[in-house]
């Protein structure tokens, strides 16, 4: 018998992974090439060559037990922790050594071990909608509740007026995503000095700690000379996830870290919570192998010019159709206006189409769509004329 405590996730299983499992099977049905995914934000462009020369360099070079053996720590290797810890001082200005960092199996676990560190059950954990699906789910691994502070849809920059009136005697962290899962957004300096400025008065006022948990795997991916700023320069009690799943099209590797300022409340104390979460959450370590390789490629990056030129031909094409969206500074979605009010309806009708996208309510904001465009160019130019179809469709249902 399932346990009872699995179904509400069964029942309510990601509509992400649930488009991506469709689109095989319209490939199967009508071609790849005749079917429009935009579901997955799996990265297209190829990882670094120097990301393959470094495994093979590696396990021909290493000892064997450096290579695939348990770490001592289960905070990965101290070697790959300074090299990370030096590369955002020289990227940052900032100030961290090897015990500032903890390598993790990818963000998703980081942040899970951030929670784990940081919130009580039963205490709460703010995020901006919209925001990234399984923050609610990762809240629950650890009994705490996740509250959705509400989107401003004209800029979708943080509602922090909204945020300071949520904040209560149960709010021990607030998530945030910059470049932003689902819009692309990327919170302005500005924003994130209000954010620390508000944060830091309502901790005094409760007299309590509230912690910005900040979950930055699209960092790398930000266009135009925009800049994303380092949160713990800003705010003390920061933890930052990162992963390098995208800066390196690495997501099926697992490989990521967190970052710990010293800076924090009871520093000493988290970080040995958070050293043992990682193992008694079942991780134990990061992946020994991908660690070392990490380090050799710490100031590589994936060449962002595809996603910057499917970027612009995605917005252009749509925008031309009709389509409303806020045109995206980092990241590699679009977060479009559904022209229908159920956004999910629009969804099943660009179904018709072969056209995947995922509806808005998965990410805490009904009313619009994601679609990732770290596709192929050739999906993008060739799907044009099915979001025309889909539009004029609609227009017609709407008389």
């Amino acid at each position: 018998m399932t346990a009872k405590n699995m179904m509400p996730y069964v029942e309510g299983n990601s509509a992400i992974r649930a488009m991506f499992e469709e689109g095989a099977r319209l490939a199967e049905k009508y071609g790849k090439e005749n079917v429009y995914d935009f579901s997955l934000g799996n990265p297209s462009v190829p990882a670094p060559a120097e990301v393959n020369q470094a495994i093979c360099d590696i396990v021909r070079e290493e000892d064997t037990l450096m290579v695939h053996g348990y770490n001592q720590s289960n905070s990965g290797y101290e070697d790959v922790r300074q090299t990370v810890a030096e590369h955002l001082n020289k990227l940052h200005g900032t100030s961290f050594t090897a015990q500032n960092i903890i390598m993790t199996v990818g963000a998703a676990s980081g942040l899970n071990v951030a929670i784990k560190t940081l919130v009580d059950p039963g205490e709460e954990i703010l995020a901006f909608a919209p925001y990234f699906v399984e923050y609610g789910n990762y809240a629950a691994n650890h009994g705490a509740v996740l509250k959705a502070v509400p989107a401003d849809t004209e800029t979708f920059q943080p509602n922090l007026k909204k945020m300071a009136a949520m904040i209560s005697e149960k709010t021990r962290a607030v998530i945030i995503n910059s470049p932003n899962n689902p819009t692309g957004v990327v919170y302005s300096e500005e924003t994130i000095k209000a954010l620390a400025k508000v944060l830091s008065e309502k901790s005094q006022e409760l007299g309590r700690e509230i912690y910005i948990i900040s979950d930055e795997p699209y960092r790398e991916l930000a266009y135009d000379g925009v800049e994303v700023p380092y949160v713990t320069k800003y705010y003390a009690n920061t933890v930052v996830g990162y992963s390098w799943s995208k800066s390196l099209s690495l997501p099926g590797e697992r490989i990521g870290y967190l970052v710990i300022p010293s800076a924090l409340t009871d520093f000493d104390n988290a970080v040995q919570a958070a050293n043992i979460a990682n193992r008694v959450l079942g991780y134990v370590n990061a992946p020994t192998l991908i660690q070392r390789v990490a380090a050799r490629c710490i100031d590589c990056t994936t060449d962002i010019g595809a996603y910057d030129r499917n970027r612009k031909a995605l917005y252009d094409g749509l925008t031309d159709i009709g389509y409303e969206c806020i045109f995206p500074a980092g990241a590699f979605y679009l977060f479009v206006k559904s022209p229908l009010a159920d956004e999910s309806e629009f969804c099943q009708i660009a179904k018709k189409h072969n056209i995947l996208v995922v509806p808005g309510t998965s990410f805490a904001c009904p009313g619009y769509v994601r679609i990732a465009y770290c596709v192929a160019y050739d999906t993008i130019v060739r799907s044009m004329p099915a979001f025309k179809a889909l539009m004029e469709e609609v227009r017609k249902m709407q008389g």
